[in-house]
């Protein structure tokens, strides 16, 4: 019996596509926990990032319209970041994700 590769059809191919890398569940969950984050304060909190890599991940979440990135026209530039709707519907996901983690590491 053959069977057939559908796994890039599968909606699990997209969400790991949209969520995977080193950091981006990370900011997802921060980004739940405290709504508005500035770029920063993303940067104190995630211990060991590089600018180039929270940009780098920054920008394809919002590509991906997981989050929204709010600029204030002013001096010096203000960012604040924040979960778009679609992203505050992958927080149940990673919350289960946390349970699982926590019930079954050893």
């Amino acid at each position: 019996m053959k069977r057939k590769n559908d796994y890039n059809k599968c909606g699990i191919y997209y969400t790991l596509n949209l969520i995977s890398g080193k950091y981006k569940m990370s900011i997802l969950y921060l980004l739940s926990i405290n709504e508005i984050i500035r770029y920063n304060e993303l940067k104190r909190m995630l211990i060991g990032i590089s600018f180039k890599s929270l940009t780098k991940a920054l920008k394809e979440l919002e590509q991906d319209d997981l989050i929204i990135r709010t600029e204030y026209p002013q001096i010096p530039p203000k960012v604040e970041y924040s979960l778009s709707n679609k992203g505050k519907s992958l927080i149940p996901i990673l919350n289960m994700m946390c349970k699982w983690g926590s019930n079954n590491k050893s």
